[in-house]
């Protein structure tokens, strides 16, 4: 039904490390699990949870009871199977030698070694599954999702690791298709094996042909084959399991590595393990899926927020924390948040922007209200005393705190998108700031962020005010603020009406410049004032001049 519906695209959330982890904390419970063979110890297999702790500790409980021709046995064929060189099947090779030597030395009878016993041959005569235990199996077949994860997970490591790639959907198919079919021949539930697994990926077996040449071999063995097995040590089988576990076990090493590149990955790798290894193979993928979506979302809800600075004369800005020699824009804050904005984040938005400019507008407006209401009481009774009723709204604008910046510059190259509660919290900043005096100007917006924002009318209707707030870079939107607070002022100095004067144009800030006033740069009706610190290069404003807006800035030098 998984593969109808194509619902493989949920192993994209079975990360690298994750994967990793969880191999690792397998291969250690089966290796737990086939320690005892090698000892030959008799100890109950334990089910549940805790699985390797319980069986390490009934293990050191009978260390004393080893036996010697098991441990013997499995140190030979140890060391077989990892130094032997040879172009032949090393572990057919184990498995036929052990056989005839323990057939031969009889080593069941002499020495109590545990050996495969009687093997039954032949198969099951087909039947239909009864329908109806199917009510009652139906809560049961959740199973089939930690098993699914599971048999993709495994197919991620090894397809890393011989490289080809995995189609989940197919896979869930095939798996389907394994546990319908054999329900006729009374067969379990089919899964992923991982000891089975790598046991053939440390033989060398790369494509399908090898599982149709493991399916013959079992044909042959379930109908003829069997009995000559009787005598086979089961350490024999365990020491094949554990040297194919060897390339799992050595992830182990890579865990500084890994905490030097990446501490969220290294511990999302050491969890994973962990509870694989001490809890369950099926909870710990469980752990290890949802452990790497809580850092996934913690990472969003938590993102790295900078004020940017410029580098040299550039146009250049990057964080002022990371780089050295950068010059913050005079009177301009730019700010950039590397994290999609969305409603699990929003607040964090806010409360860093608030904190990097150093200024809360709700805040600042109530402390401007308190400070007017205060000022105007005082000064309104100075003004009584002395007869003067202009006092008051003199004293008022006085108290009035100046802000050391005048525009605050959102560097959205690093939010790949926004929801509806983000875009909520754009349109909030914009009349928060606009009521103390500071514009919000946007920068860097890439197309799905501006086709949002222009849904959402942050812009105003038809986007009238779009070629005001939004600039593709972020050296632009600084030009354009300064150009602005520059244009302001010099009106103001000069006594001209505002009307002339649109809100496009180009400039350059020469605030680095040697302050040279140029004769033939006037104003018609220009009271003779000097541009102190802004340099407008379009002239022809005065003249009505249809100029460019903000996106087809040219730079001009």
């Amino acid at each position: 039904m998984r593969a109808v519906f194509r619902l493989g695209f949920v192993s994209v959330y079975l990360s690298a490390p994750m994967l990793d982890g969880f191999a690792t904390g397998a291969s250690f419970t089966i290796l737990t699990v086939q320690a005892k063979y090698l000892l030959g110890l008799k100890i109950p297999r334990h089910q549940g949870y805790g699985t390797v702790v319980v069986t390490w500790i009934n293990i050191f409980a009978n260390i004393h009871k080893t036996n010697v021709c098991d441990l013997i046995t499995s140190a030979i064929c140890i060391t077989v199977l990892d130094r032997l060189k040879i172009p032949l099947p090393t572990e057919l090779v184990v498995v036929g030698g052990a056989t005839l030597a323990s057939h031969f030395g009889n080593l069941n009878h002499h020495y109590g070694t545990s050996v495969s016993g009687h093997i039954p041959t032949g198969f099951i005569p087909p039947q239909v599954p009864s329908f109806s235990l199917m009510p009652r199996v139906a809560l049961d077949k959740n199973v089939f999702s930690p098993s699914f994860a599971f048999t993709v997970s495994l197919s991620e490591m090894f397809a890393k690791k011989n490289g080809y790639t995995v189609r989940p959907n197919q896979e869930m198919f095939a798996i389907g298709c394994c546990n319908i079919i054999p329900s006729f021949f009374h067969c379990f539930t089919t899964s992923a094996a991982l000891a089975k697994t790598m046991v053939k990926d440390s033989t060398g077996c790369q494509t399908q042909v090898s599982s149709l040449i493991s399916a013959l071999v079992i044909l042959l063995v379930l109908l003829f084959f069997a009995p000559f097995f009787h005598a086979l040590q089961k350490c024999v089988l365990a020491c094949i399991i554990i040297v194919s576990l060897r390339g799992a076990l050595r992830k182990f090493k890579d865990v500084p590595a890994k905490w030097r590149a990446s501490r969220n990955d290294a511990v999302v790798w050491l969890i994973t393990m962990s509870a694989t290894a001490l809890i369950s193979v099926e909870l710990g993928l469980l752990v290890g899926i949802s452990f790497s979506l809580i850092c996934i979302i913690y990472k969003t809800q938590n993102p790295r927020v900078s004020l940017l600075g410029r580098a040299g004369d550039s146009d250049l800005y990057e964080d002022m924390e990371e780089y050295q020699n950068l010059v913050p824009p005079s009177r301009v804050r730019v700010f950039r948040f590397q994290a999609p904005l969305y409603y699990a984040n929003k607040d964090t938005f806010l409360k860093t922007l608030y904190k990097a400019v150093g200024v809360t507008p709700f805040l600042e407006m109530t402390s401007r209200r308190k400070a007017e209401k205060k000022a105007k009481k005082i000064s309104m009774t100075q003004a009584q005393a002395n007869g003067d009723t202009n006092n008051g709204d003199v004293v008022v604008a006085l108290v009035q705190r100046q802000l050391d910046f005048h525009t605050i510059i959102l560097d959205c190259s690093a939010i790949p998108f926004l929801d509806s509660t983000g875009l909520v919290a754009f349109q909030g900043l914009l009349k928060e700031f606009a009521e103390i005096g500071v514009r919000v100007v946007l920068a860097c917006c890439n197309t799905s962020l501006i086709d949002t924002l222009q849904k959402g009318q942050l812009f105003g209707k038809g986007d009238k005010d779009m070629s005001k707030m939004l600039f593709h870079t972020v050296h632009h939107a600084i030009l354009y603020a300064n150009i602005q607070v520059g244009l302001g002022l010099l009106v103001k100095e000069c006594d001209l009406k505002t009307e002339l004067f649109q809100t496009n144009f180009i400039a350059i800030d020469h605030s680095a410049m040697p302050l040279q006033h140029d004769p033939s740069f006037t104003l018609s009706g220009c009271c003779g004032c000097s541009p102190t610190w802004t340099c407008i290069l379009n002239t022809c404003l005065l003249q009505n001049t249809h100029l460019k807006p903000h996106h087809q800035f040219e730079t001009l030098l």
